[in-house]
């Protein structure tokens, strides 16, 4: 058992630190002098991962591929959101992050973070691919269980660290300085993983 959580350990930490919509919310929420605001978007980034990682559990992966319109419809949804998203970020000129500075609620900081993981279902699909490469063939719920209670952890662990790391004054001053450019790279890291999202939607629906 410890060395089945082991492995998924390292592969959820090995995805969680490649940059992605989660990690591009979380530190620009934090390095806008937002820090409290980028906690909760980490909250709402765990809370979707723990739905991920327990539909996993229960076979969410059998259903998209029974049904993959459904897989299809959920990725362009997210693929809107980040090109939503991305848009909002790019016009900001300063670290209101596409309404993200005090006119942000902190139910709107929570939804966002959620929201962003939510509707990509490739996290679905990431998390169904790790279990059944490291789950033996008959798991037992105990197994299953403290792995989805392993991957929350990871999750929150990592962006709140984030979200504190970001809000060290050195960052926050240095993103300052280039808010409007840090603002628009932003932008359009995440502006390019929505058209990603619905350029793989497209072919995968025409193939």
């Amino acid at each position: 058992m410890l060395t089945t959580l082991a492995t998924i350990w390292v592969l959820h930490v090995a995805a969680m630190m490649s940059p992605g919509a989660n990690v591009l919310l979380v530190s620009q929420l934090a390095a806008s002098d937002h820090k409290a605001n980028a906690m909760r978007a980490a909250l709402g980034i765990t809370v979707g991962a723990a739905i991920w990682s327990a539909s996993a559990v229960l076979g969410v992966n059998a259903v998209f591929s029974a049904f993959p319109s459904l897989r299809l419809g959920l990725q362009v949804v997210g693929g809107v959101y980040l090109l939503w998203v991305a848009s909002r970020l790019w016009r900001a000129n300063g670290p209101e992050l596409s309404g993200a500075g005090a006119s942000m609620s902190g139910w709107a900081a929570f939804r966002r973070g959620f929201l962003t993981n939510i509707t990509n279902p490739k996290s679905a699909l990431f998390f169904g691919s790790v279990f059944a490469a490291s789950f033996p063939h008959a798991p037992s719920h105990t197994l299953q269980a403290a792995a989805v209670v392993m991957i929350v952890g990871n999750a929150l662990l990592w962006h709140t660290l984030l979200a504190y790391l970001f809000s060290r004054p050195r960052v926050r001053q240095a993103y300052s300085r280039s808010k409007t450019g840090a603002n628009r790279v932003a932008g359009s890291l995440l502006g390019a993983m929505g058209v990603s999202l619905l350029a793989a939607t497209v072919r995968e629906a025409r193939g």
